[in-house]
């Protein structure tokens, strides 16, 4: 059957022929960079004490679309000379920010300077009562590494991966422990440090990206990746993590495969699918080293609920969130750049209705991956 997805083959033609002219990744920031750019925002904070002033952070604010633009070849990156926000240490809002960013920079120098590793579970928890909580923490990070334009795996701290994959690839991690993706009954975790990750072997001729960690465990249980074509499964479990996100990157850029993405038919699958594909507007500063642009919606589409006459009892409702969601979806500018995207999206508003994948369960019990996955992989039914 593997021979038979000549629409999977052309495409990955065609990716290879396109990455032949790309341009380069951008190498990482070396330590002693990142240590010259940490004494220099000491040296302002001091300069500033000293000469009776109170010191001032410079930050960019993440949470707004007006600081971020939309490039096809790339997805949504900073604009260049967005506005500033001060976060000041003599003001009762931003105090204790302050004090966390200056708190983590502490660390950061520390463990870039002794070329030594932590993950963000471990500085929470050194500390927990100073941090409040790890969403904090995470925020925190996120701003430092936008403040120094640094990406986050330079800064010598790690996140505990959620992600889970399986399929055609073994690779060696940094500190030279083998890792076999290729058992149909168990995942892997992905790496806490992609990065370091290197030797990737594979014979896989695509990617899927999976929602929701229950489909990929189905997946997992029906033998996905030996009964159709050697292929790599990877889910983020909902929204992916960055290491879900750097690892689809890396296979992507290592393999030159086509990446498919299968999400539910719903506003909130799609845009978990958009992170993957374009990125994110709070880490548009590292949208280089994130996102796939080349990533194609396999399913479950609006489309499909109709085309495989889904019963109309396994459907949702549109609540007002998804709503909201879908106007959202529907101004930015990336789904305008993808003609079969909005139709699809159209659809979607027009039937006021949604779908989980889980709901192909309900035409026959394997529905999903002996005829689902295998007609979409064959005759090229993506967007």
């Amino acid at each position: 059957m593997a021979d038979s997805f000549t629409e999977v083959d052309k495409l990955r033609d065609g990716l290879r022929e396109r990455l032949e002219t790309a341009d380069k990744r951008q190498e990482d920031i070396s330590r002693q960079d990142v240590l010259t750019r940490i004494e220099r925002v000491i040296q302002t904070i001091v300069t500033s004490v000293s000469e009776g002033e109170a010191p001032v952070l410079r930050l960019i604010n993440r949470g707004n679309w007006d600081n971020v633009r939309f490039l096809k070849s790339v997805g949504l990156v900073r604009k260049a000379d967005v506005p500033e926000t001060a976060l000041r240490c003599d003001c009762p809002l931003s105090a204790a920010r302050f004090a966390l960013i200056l708190k983590l920079l502490s660390i950061i120098y520390k463990l870039v300077q002794s070329d030594s590793y932590a993950t963000k579970r471990d500085i929470y928890y050194n500390d927990p009562q100073l941090f409040g909580s790890q969403r904090t923490l995470d925020s925190v990070l996120d701003d430092v590494s936008c403040m120094l334009e640094v990406p986050r795996r330079s800064l010598h701290v790690f996140a505990t991966s959620k992600g889970l994959m399986s399929g055609d690839l073994c690779y060696l991690e940094e500190d030279g422990t083998k890792v076999d993706c290729n058992s149909s009954s168990t995942a892997v975790p992905v790496s806490s440090n992609v990065n370091g990750i290197r030797n990737i072997v594979s014979a896989a001729k695509f990617i899927l990206i999976v929602e929701k960690d229950a489909t990929f465990q189905r997946l997992l249980d029906d033998d996905l990746c030996t009964r159709l074509s050697p292929c790599i499964i990877i889910t983020g479990k909902g929204v992916p993590d960055v290491n879900s996100r750097l690892m689809v990157k890396k296979l992507w850029d290592t393999l030159h495969v086509p990446v498919f993405a299968l999400v539910d038919a719903d506003p909130h699958g799609i845009e978990i699918m958009c992170i993957y594909k374009y990125g994110s507007r709070a880490m548009a500063f590292e949208a280089h080293s994130l996102t796939v642009p080349s990533v194609l919606w396999l399913g479950l589409l609006p489309s499909d609920i109709q085309r495989y006459r889904v019963p109309e009892e396994t459907l949702i409702p549109f609540s007002q969130a998804d709503e909201r969601k879908i106007h959202s979806l529907r101004s930015r500018e990336y789904i305008a750049c993808q003609p079969a995207w909005e139709r699809e999206i159209e659809t979607m508003q027009r039937l006021k209705q949604k779908a989980e994948i889980q709901c192909l369960a309900s035409i026959a019990p394997h529905f999903l991956t002996r005829v689902y996955l295998p007609n979409k992989l064959r005759y090229g039914g993506w967007r």
